[in-house]
């Protein structure tokens, strides 16, 4: 229902190298990609059931984020102020999750807070080349990775359910460095 948050970062990984240390119920942010391909690895290895755990694919994030695919500007509706922290109401900083309204799946923050890491790669014509059910975006020669919601310090336009960024990750030959961004954070889709 939220992105992860920083209570259950320290649950699984024993440590929170988030930048904003304000409480369990914060987002969760700053971490790298690496990182949180571990964490995922280590909870879905913790299920006692069939279940395990990944990031969304872009199609899947924008499809709950639209409340299930539903034509709406911000995740729930039109007013922004209702459904996320953003530039304009966030005072520069996360926010607890789950404070906000939520969309009409019922899932908080789709749209503000923390920027959401998918599964996919970038690539600006992805949507014309995609497949219409799902599609998901992987290649070798593709090193930026798609998030997507908007942040805490987000635009109203940057936050909007259609809004599309992304970032080079760890492995690419023109960044060495790993990112880290106090306004990136992640959810997860629980599947069989």
């Amino acid at each position: 229902k939220t992105e992860v948050t920083q209570g259950q970062w320290k649950q699984i990984m024993g440590d929170n190298p988030a930048k904003f240390q304000k409480g369990d119920n914060y987002p969760f942010e700053n971490a790298i990609w690496g990182e949180i391909e571990k964490f995922i690895m280590k909870l879905s290895s913790l299920s006692t059931d069939a279940y395990k755990f990944r990031l969304p694919t872009e199609a899947e994030w924008e499809y709950a984020c639209r409340s299930g695919g539903k034509p709406e500007k911000y995740a729930g509706g039109s007013d922004l102020d209702q459904v996320a922290w953003y530039r304009g109401n966030s005072n520069r900083s996360t926010h607890a999750v789950a404070t906000k309204a939520p969309n009409g799946l019922g899932l908080f923050d789709m749209n503000g807070n923390v920027h959401e890491w998918c599964l996919d790669n970038y690539k600006a014509w992805a949507y014309r080349k995609h497949k219409r059910n799902n599609p998901l975006f992987r290649a070798e020669t593709a090193y930026g990775r798609i998030y997507r919601g908007g942040s805490w310090k987000s635009k109203p336009k940057e936050a909007r359910c259609a809004a599309r960024n992304m970032e080079i990750v760890m492995g690419s030959p023109i960044q060495e460095a790993p990112y880290r961004g106090n306004d990136l954070g992640f959810r997860l889709v629980r599947e069989k």
